[in-house]
């Protein structure tokens, strides 16, 4: 059995496409705590057209990251809310060293999990996403497509493939990855919290794997 006795504080690594996100949400469905992602929270802000979405939105589109202190200040804010308290899902953050290290400043990692998938199967996973211009909801070409080719199941509005989802955008974040986030692993390995996944396969047998790495 999972054991649920202790607050899990959980974070998910890996490239783009390795579906960090999708079993983010399984976690969160398991242990029952919140799901924290610094991308989401951007995306949302974009689509709202907030502050932090104007600020935000041309960075995300070229494929770059936004500033860390923008990242961390919107992180420390979450993880200090009191449904954190109990454990969390965090994904897609830490990014890099000054990031880690203003993570330390906040919390203390209990699981760390790597979904490892190749770099051209990134890529091709990406390339075939698809989001709803009006209401933001995501499709997938292979995975998930929307019932009606190019036109969104939740309000008939036109998919359209973003700009941070076309290939040398993705590359671009790919090396980002590869450069920066990479070498972090390292830092969790020895404090013997990091596991290591294959992501290749389907989104269940590759749930399975993650489950075992909350098996005593």
């Amino acid at each position: 059995m999972v054991d649920e006795t202790t607050p899990k504080k959980i974070c998910l690594f890996g490239p783009q496409g390795s579906g960090k996100g999708t079993q983010a949400e399984r976690l969160v469905g398991l242990f029952g705590v919140p799901h924290v992602s610094p991308g989401n929270i951007f995306r949302q802000a974009v689509a709202e057209g907030s502050e932090l979405g104007l600020k935000v939105e041309s960075i995300i589109n070229s494929g770059s990251l936004v500033p860390d202190e923008v990242t961390n200040q919107l992180v420390k804010e979450r993880l200090e809310l009191e449904d954190c308290l109990d454990g969390f899902v965090l994904d897609g953050y830490p990014r890099n060293e000054v990031q880690a290290v203003a993570l330390d400043e906040v919390s203390t990692l209990t699981h760390v999990i790597v979904i490892e998938i190749p770099d051209e199967e990134s890529i091709s996973r990406i390339s075939m996403r698809r989001t709803c211009s009006n209401c933001g909801m995501t499709y997938h070409l292979q995975s998930k497509p929307s019932k009606v080719e190019g036109v969104c199941d939740s309000c008939g509005s036109e998919l359209v493939q973003r700009d941070d989802d076309k290939p040398e955008a993705i590359r671009h974040r790919l090396n980002i990855y590869h450069q920066e986030t990479e070498p972090l692993i390292k830092r969790y390995e020895d404090r013997g919290v990091l596991h290591r996944i294959d992501g290749r396969g389907s989104i269940d047998a590759v749930w399975e794997r993650v489950q075992s790495c909350f098996f005593s």
